[in-house]
């Protein structure tokens, strides 16, 4: 089967930024279920809380008008950080899926 991995950048922040991460900042599924983040960085747990239920969508192949084709930014629970993220595909990697869960 074929999907896509993954790069969840920090889109924009335009609140205070209390979790400590900046424009740019990123994480990476790669293989189907591996999170990767930069060595020496971090991610905070709740933003990635926030994204985690719509990258498996985004790591299939989509049917042109599906909204997830389209639609790739994701905000963080915060109010007051108001720090959006954008989900890009980055490759297409192809698996076994008797390999995974």
């Amino acid at each position: 089967m074929e999907l896509y991995d993954l790069r969840v950048v920090v889109d924009s922040i335009e609140g205070r930024p209390v979790c400590g991460m900046q424009v740019g900042d990123y994480f990476e599924v790669t293989n189907s279920s591996e999170l990767r983040i930069p060595e020496g960085k971090h991610f905070c747990m709740y933003a990635i809380a926030s994204v985690l239920p719509l990258l498996p969508a985004k790591q299939r192949a989509l049917p042109a008008n599906d909204w997830l084709e389209s639609d790739s930014l994701v905000a963080c629970p915060d109010p007051e950080e108001r720090l959006v993220m954008r989900i890009e595909r980055t490759k297409t990697v192809t698996l076994d899926s008797t390999q995974l869960t």
